[in-house]
């Protein structure tokens, strides 16, 4: 029986162990990325542990760092750099540990690409034969000016803060006005009718 308790008394003191080992393994790995040809910060570039998979980003200096392990290798990669590698050395005593990287410029020759307007070349024809060649830039903006279209718009935009402050200013000023007294009402105002019924008679509420 003291047997079996020794056992798993030992046990558990070696998983406690290998634990600790393995967490004094971890290390804070730091750096800065710079080109090879200038020295200058490499922005924004990937930087990925290939043993565990997990990784981070260098900031707007170049600057990086995340926790890995001693041995794992480390890729970088930046848009416009060959893709490079570092492995981690294995016989780390500290918990932290920094470098500066150099990445060499890569040139890339990507491929020519046309762009159009038209998804396919049916789309094009049928454009190009529906085309005014008539109707130019000027033109369009002359319609787009006239004053049925500047109506049609107006009627369709609701008010902006400056209409809707200017009436609210005329509400009040005629509060104000008619303060302490009953308020107008021009439905029982002999001379709007009269200014009314002039303008009907000459026609001034024909569309023109």
């Amino acid at each position: 029986m003291r047997f079996i308790y020794f056992i798993v008394a030992f046990l558990f003191i070696s998983t406690g162990v290998i634990q600790a080992q393995e967490e004094r393994k971890l290390v804070q790995f730091s750096g800065v990325l710079v080109s090879a040809d200038s020295l200058d910060q490499v922005s924004y570039a990937s930087i990925v542990d290939k043993t565990t998979g997990k990784g981070t980003m260098s900031d707007y200096y170049g600057y990086f760092s995340f926790v890995t392990r001693p041995g794992d290798t480390i890729l970088f990669n930046a848009f416009g750099f060959k893709t490079s590698s570092y492995i981690v050395p294995d016989s780390l005593k500290e918990v932290r540990y920094s470098i500066i990287h150099v990445m060499t410029p890569d040139t890339l020759l990507l491929p020519e690409v046309d762009i159009y307007p038209w998804p396919s070349r049916e789309e094009f024809a049928r454009a190009f034969v529906e085309m005014d060649p008539y109707d130019d830039a000027l033109r369009r903006a002359q319609k787009q000016l006239s004053g049925e279209s500047l109506a049609f718009v107006a009627a369709r935009v609701p008010t902006d803060g400056s209409l809707s402050y200017n009436w609210q200013t005329e509400q009040r000023q005629t509060q104000i006005y008619t303060q302490g007294q009953t308020p107008i009402n021009n439905l029982l105002n002999p001379a709007a009718w009269s200014k009314f019924i002039n303008s009907w008679r000459n026609g001034d509420f024909q569309r023109k």
